[in-house]
Formats: C-alpha cells, sequence, structure tokens
C-alpha cells in the first residue's frame, strides 16, 4: 500500500469517526457535573478512610517490628 493508498484510506476513516461522532448521545452539563461531584466526593471519602485505617495500623506495626528486632 503507497502513501496516497493509506492517505485516502486514513481521511475516510476520519469521515466515519466524524460520522459516528454526530451519533453519540452527549450528557447534559448537569448530568457531567452530578457524576463528577459523585466521583470527587466518593474519592476524598476513600482517601480519608484509608488515612484513618494507616494511621491506627502505623502504630501497631511499629511496635511489632520493634519487638520482633525489625
Amino acid at each position: 500500500m503507497n502513501a496516497k493508498e493509506r492517505w485516502t484510506d486514513f481521511r475516510e476513516f476520519l469521515g466515519d469517526v466524524k460520522k459516528e461522532a454526530t451519533k453519540v448521545a452527549w450528557p447534559a452539563k448537569d448530568e457531567v457535573i452530578g457524576t463528577t461531584t459523585v466521583v470527587v466526593v466518593t474519592t476524598v471519602l476513600v482517601g480519608v478512610y484509608l488515612f484513618v485505617i494507616d494511621a491506627m495500623i502505623t502504630p501497631i506495626m511499629n511496635k511489632l517490628f520493634t519487638a520482633f528486632g525489625g
């Protein structure tokens, strides 16, 4: 396949992509804001949870390492 055929195929591909993109049901602004808010809040809550668990386990692990010569 030479360069001209590849370029023609590529342009055809881009045309197909453009056609398919018009068929996509894009979410409304409110929906995007709502789902993004859920993701950010969930991420923060999981981060805080993991921080608390880590803060509780770290002293215990340090005592175990100290007790067993680590």
